[in-house]
């Protein structure tokens, strides 16, 4: 079923309209995933968070973190975006399944801070290392990264 929602997020801004289509109900990995077009006559584009908002809403998501979008593309001359979203059924899930940095960019976990000679070294260091040495390595360059 093809999905439409119109949002009046911005005060004076013109209409958003989502629509969602080849919906899949991905039991194996907790979520629902879909594809998204947004279509925003008179704008430039709309930001990820008003997507997200509009989409929890649309799909009675109460938790705004749970909806991951990606590959957003706004076609030429602009008015249309298209993107992949992915709405986790619980938080437990998500943390399972999504990229670390995705989670990060949802607000649901933390960089690792470290310095970019650190990260370098280290993988200078795993460069070096060939055969069955190289996961015992990979390990030690991690360890000193962090330490």
């Amino acid at each position: 079923p093809i999905l439409t929602h119109t949002a009046f997020t911005m005060a004076d801004a013109p209409a958003v309209t989502i629509r969602t289509r080849k919906f899949i109900k991905n039991a194996l990995l907790q979520r629902r995933q879909m594809i998204v077009d947004v279509i925003h006559p008179g704008r430039a584009n709309v930001s990820k968070a008003e997507l997200q908002e509009n989409l929890a809403k649309m799909h009675s998501v109460t938790d705004n973190t749970l909806v991951f979008l990606q590959g957003m593309q706004t076609q030429f001359g602009g008015g249309k975006t298209t993107g992949f979203c992915c709405i986790y059924d619980n938080l437990d899930a998500a943390k399972k399944f999504e990229m670390k940095y995705k989670l990060v960019r949802n607000g649901l976990g933390e960089k690792a801070e470290s310095s970019r000679k650190q990260l370098k070294e280290a993988k200078n260091r795993k460069k070096k290392v060939r055969g069955t040495g190289r996961r015992m390595a990979a390990h030690k360059a991690k360890k000193a990264a962090k330490g």
